[in-house]
């Protein structure tokens, strides 16, 4: 059994291209592109796995959403309109682009998080990583967002949640709100959402801390947002000390990370300083939580 599994697909790649001057955004095909280049070198390969063993990297694993997991999540007008846009060019909001390909890629997405989430309950993986795009944490149920077309992450937890899960924490520590992600889950005991953001970022009207869940979800909502400029340090006390007592009280049966890397130092977005090392002590802790 491998002790890590990473899936993508080249279709993936296929969102966000077009034939007209339209200007690339900065979610584009060229970051998972470089990535899917590295993980199928050799040399990539070999140093993986001598951090990392067992490991096993597909790159080609196509498992489509269906109706049925995407409508767990979103509504029937917003899917029927998501769908009747597939294979043309067409924009969901000033900022989310749909190309030919776009409509294929998301429900790729989304399919490859559940297929993570049936391969990790049938115990034929510990742990796994999702290379995938276009992203999802700010897509609404009823309406794409931020670059987001399908609320991923929300798809694969509500899976999780059909096959027998009762407890799952999702920790998203993207530079940005996952805005998407809590509204789905602000009513719900069996989601703690934990959001690590840059304060008074995109979207600015959401992610404060006072925003606590709702009815029987009120507590399993928390939101960090952190001043600009935070550094590794800054994010290893922030976990230290809140993110993993709250974990340890709660005793997730699953922990799921939205795992937007643009609090990096170099991100054009972002006012964040995170670094490369820093991320990998991030996901260290978060292997350790997950084992204890």
């Amino acid at each position: 059994m491998p002790g890590l599994l990473v899936l993508s697909h080249p279709l993936l790649l296929q969102h966000g291209i077009f034939d007209n001057d339209r200007p690339q955004i900065p979610e584009n095909p060229g970051r998972l592109r470089a990535i899917l280049a590295e993980l199928s070198s050799s040399q990539f390969k070999a140093n993986l796995t001598k951090k990392v063993s067992p490991v096993e990297i597909l790159l080609s694993v196509e498992r489509l959403a269906t109706n049925s997991e995407l409508s767990e999540v979103h509504s029937p007008q917003y899917l029927d309109h998501v769908q009747s846009l597939e294979g043309k060019i067409a924009d969901l909001d000033h900022e989310t682009h749909l190309s030919p390909g776009s409509v294929h890629a998301a429900r790729l997405a989304a399919g490859l998080g559940v297929e993570m989430i049936e391969r990790v309950l049938e115990n034929r993986v510990n742990r796994g990583f999702v290379l995938i795009r276009p992203p999802g944490h700010h897509a609404r149920p009823d309406r794409g967002m931020g670059f987001c077309v399908f609320n991923t992450i929300a798809i694969a937890a509500k899976k999780a949640l059909s096959l027998g899960v009762r407890r799952i924490l999702i920790l998203d520590w993207d530079v940005h709100h996952g805005n998407g992600t809590q509204e789905t889950f602000y009513q719900d005991d069996q989601i703690y959402f934990i959001d690590l953001h840059q304060e008074n970022l995109f979207p600015s009207t959401t992610g404060k801390a006072e925003e606590r869940g709702e009815g029987k979800g009120l507590g399993y909502t928390l939101n960090i947002p952190l001043p600009h400029s935070c550094r590794d340090e800054n994010y290893y006390q922030t976990f230290d000390q809140v993110i993993e007592p709250i974990a340890l009280q709660y005793k997730p049966e699953l922990i799921l990370v939205s795992a937007g890397f643009d609090a990096h130092e170099t991100d054009p977005l972002g006012s964040m300083r995170l670094t490369t090392p820093g991320y990998g002590v991030l996901t260290s802790k978060i292997k350790t939580l997950a084992n204890r």
